[in-house]
């Protein structure tokens, strides 16, 4: 069941050699990003600048670093996403439905619809025209909803899993599709916001008008700590209990992916750690130790993971199995465009009663690459937050995030794909996608934009 089979003290130095280069690879980029001010605009992360630095220097480019290191590096994405899914649902409390209905049930709706769209409409093009034109894998229409909604962790965990379903070169097509998703969400959400402001659908923010960022070191006033101290140094350090608690998540992910290894052999770690963590949380809350637990420290243990899991990710990108597929690639990242753009305008001033264009603009960053990205370009159009956007989008995440864009569903997506092929993949998400369209008709949270009313209708 659990993989206890010894490492030698040569093979632990290896791997620590290539952890500390990865963290040089981490402030390369950090020190590049003050340096170019084109990637500060851009709000590239460094761990993805350290990344694409990682791979020029590998052996497909510069070739300093030799291939025995990418292919370590090429091991960590797989193990890492069990650490950044495994506290996802621990320390976290679910809202009141009854009370904040209003603002959860348009977000959460327009989001569902928006990823099924993103894995029906790709699936049905990857099945009519790629692989009878580019002799693609039934799989590859898979790339889009792992890697926009789900982003550069999910792509780079979801590596394994495709390699392990016979399609290896899965994961390197997913990074890069990732990394078209990040910048089209970045540039594409900020031509929105502009289009939008001079239009008048941003309610807070007139023609021209755009919130400052903030600066990429801290003034010493808005600087924050990683998380609560919430036990005594005497007893353990805060990291070292949420850290933890991450392990026992795992832990349990394993057992459970064990468990279920006979009904659905190929069952990612990560969604099952993820469910290690709701269990995780279901027992500590009974128990004295429930108040320790401090959502900042888990974020903290689970940034540092997803940080070293997409800069070796990216470091170990097999770069000609990219340029090998380019042609249907480029075919599956415009589609996806299309997808996002028209599903913005389109659904956005019909399922938001006020301020569409602010609740539909972080729902665009968070469709096509992480919520960091959408929660960037909800502060460019709404500066102050002065909208219900931030709050309503956040209220939705514990009844979306471990679900779709990243969560279960997407795990399983590469399964689903093989074994029903991408016709019933295809017409299955964009029936699901139709059938919340028509929950949110009963629902009457759908209506006609003429409809709307307030300052950011954009009637």
């Amino acid at each position: 069941m659990f993989p206890t089979d010894e490492v030698s003290g040569e093979a632990v130095n290896t791997l620590l050699f290539s952890l500390t280069v990865l963290g040089l690879l981490v402030l390369a980029g950090v020190v590049l990003r003050l340096l170019i001010a084109p990637l500060r605009r851009l709000f590239i992360p460094a761990a993805l600048i350290g990344g694409v630095l990682g791979a020029a220097l590998g052996p497909y480019g510069a070739g300093l670093f030799p291939e025995s290191m990418t292919a370590t590096w090429s091991g960590l994405p797989g193990v890492l996403i069990a650490v950044v899914f495994a506290p996802m649902l621990i320390g976290m409390r679910i809202p009141n439905l009854r009370r904040s209905y209003h603002l959860i049930a348009p977000q959460l709706l327009f989001g569902y619809m928006g990823d099924f769209l993103m894995i029906g409409i790709p699936m049905l093009v990857c099945a009519a025209l790629l692989m009878p034109f580019w002799d693609v894998g039934a799989m590859f229409g898979t790339l889009v909803e792992v890697s926009w909604p789900g982003g550069h962790g999910t792509a780079a965990g979801m590596g394994p899993v495709y390699s392990e379903l016979g399609w290896a070169d899965g994961g390197a097509l997913a990074l890069a599709c990732a990394t078209a998703g990040l910048i089209f969400g970045i540039v594409v959400g900020m031509v929105l916001i502009n289009i939008g402001a001079r239009r008048g659908h941003l309610s807070h923010v007139t023609a021209g008008g755009r919130g400052a960022a903030a600066p990429d070191i801290l003034p010493e006033e808005s600087r924050s700590g990683l998380g609560r101290v919430t036990l005594n140094r005497d007893l353990v350090d805060g990291l070292a209990f949420h850290g933890a608690l991450v392990a026992a998540a795992i832990l349990i992910g394993w057992v459970l992916q064990s468990a279920l290894e006979l009904v659905v052999p190929g069952m990612p770690l990560f969604p099952m750690a993820m469910i290690g963590g709701a269990v995780v949380q279901a027992v500590i809350v009974r128990t004295p130790l429930g108040d320790a637990v401090d959502p900042g420290s888990l974020r903290a243990v689970q940034g540092v993971a997803l940080d070293l899991l997409v800069v070796s990710a990216v470091a170990s990108i097999t770069v000609p199995v990219v340029l090998d597929n380019i042609v249907p690639l480029t075919v599956l990242v415009a589609v996806a465009s299309l997808i996002a753009v028209g599903f913005f305008y389109w659904a956005g001033p019909r399922m938001f009663r006020d301020s569409w264009f602010e609740h539909s603009i972080v729902n665009f960053g968070s469709l096509t690459a992480v919520a960091s990205v959408g929660l960037m370009l909800l502060r460019s159009a709404d500066p102050e937050l002065k909208t219900d956007a931030a709050r309503s989008y956040a209220l939705r995440a514990p009844f979306f995030s471990p679900i779709a864009g990243g969560g279960l569903l997407t795990a399983v997506l590469p399964l689903i794909a093989v074994n029903y092929g991408p016709w019933a993949l295809g017409v299955g998400g964009v029936a699901a996608a139709l059938a919340v369209y028509v929950l949110a008709r009963v629902l009457r949270i759908w209506q006609r934009p003429a409809a709307r009313v307030g300052a950011g209708a954009g009637v």
